[in-house]
């Protein structure tokens, strides 16, 4: 199947090689040369431009940092609507706003074509292995067409509802996941204060009703777990701006459709000061820094 890939970030990139290794024809642009020279590595092929990729696509898929590069690229004079070929299925892998989705799939439908939100879960660590868990919006029709490729980037694929649905699940859970990681850095650090091994205190809430994904897979003390960025100096992971992004989402929506959301406003707020700390690169499980005893 020929498939056009457009943003080859730190999610799209590993997305990107697995259809490639997978035997289908990958055609992929960003604006960094070194990460479509990545993809020619795993068998796609660099294309010189958003449009040319696109150009004999069956299947476009698109990994955008925000609600705005969505709406340029599909929406724009030059853009996605303008250049993909009749009967082409357009996917959005990108976490935006469900507004942005729902606005950019009512110009595609106008214009003929068939689109999905399609927000994933997982991390960088999923997008390598091929784990993903992705929220759909859209039709099921489409849905089931895309499903083969989506199996070959993910393990877990839920149809959440119409188009921006996906795209509403995103943001719901991500802000529930800001939330729990605030919370379980403060009471990592309550027991800490209290003299408490933080990881015996991870050990016994993680079999108690305080458990939660972020104590058993995610944890953010330092040297309690291998393998997760706390213990590499909070590098790599899920960005403190990222998950700014997206908790500022859930604020705008809860905000647009009359919902309360105090506690996802609390940790916008503190990831918001945390990243004018300097931290925004930083994990944002290096939340856990900002709950540090004052010197």
């Amino acid at each position: 199947m020929n498939i056009a890939f457009i943003g080859l970030g730190n999610m799209g990139l590993p997305m990107a090689q697995n259809l490639a290794r997978a035997g289908h024809r990958v055609a992929g642009f960003d604006l960094s040369a070194a990460q479509m020279a990545s993809l020619a590595e795993a068998g796609g092929k660099a294309a010189a431009s958003a449009a040319a990729a696109v150009a004999d696509a069956e299947i476009v898929i698109t990994m955008l940092p925000a609600s705005r590069h969505v709406e340029a690229l599909y929406l724009g004079e030059d853009g996605i609507l303008v250049h993909a070929r009749q009967n082409t299925l357009l996917v959005d892998c990108s976490t935006i706003a469900p507004e942005a989705a729902r606005k950019v799939a009512a110009a595609a439908a106008k214009r003929g074509f068939d689109m999905l939100d399609a927000p994933v879960s997982g991390g960088t660590g999923g997008a390598q292995a091929g784990t993903l868990t992705f929220m759909v919006g859209g039709a099921s029709s489409d849905l089931e067409r895309a499903r083969p490729l989506l199996e070959k980037m993910g393990k877990n694929i839920f149809h959440a509802g119409p188009s921006g649905a996906g795209q509403t699940v995103k943001v719901c859970n991500n802000m529930l996941l800001g939330i729990l990681m605030v919370g379980t850095s403060e009471a990592l650090r309550l027991g800490i204060a209290n003299g408490m091994d933080p990881t015996v205190l991870s050990e016994v809430m993680a079999k108690s009703s305080g458990r939660n994904w972020t104590l058993e897979v995610y944890n953010p003390c330092p040297g309690v777990m291998d393998n997760v960025p706390a213990s590499r100096d909070y590098a790599g992971g899920f960005g403190v701006d990222l998950m700014l992004k997206d908790l500022g989402l859930a604020v705008e929506n809860a905000l647009a459709v009359g919902a309360n959301v105090p506690f996802g406003g609390l940790a916008r707020s503190l990831y918001d000061l945390h990243s004018k700390a300097g931290n925004g690169q930083l994990d944002f499980s290096s939340i856990f820094q900002l709950f540090a005893p004052k010197a």
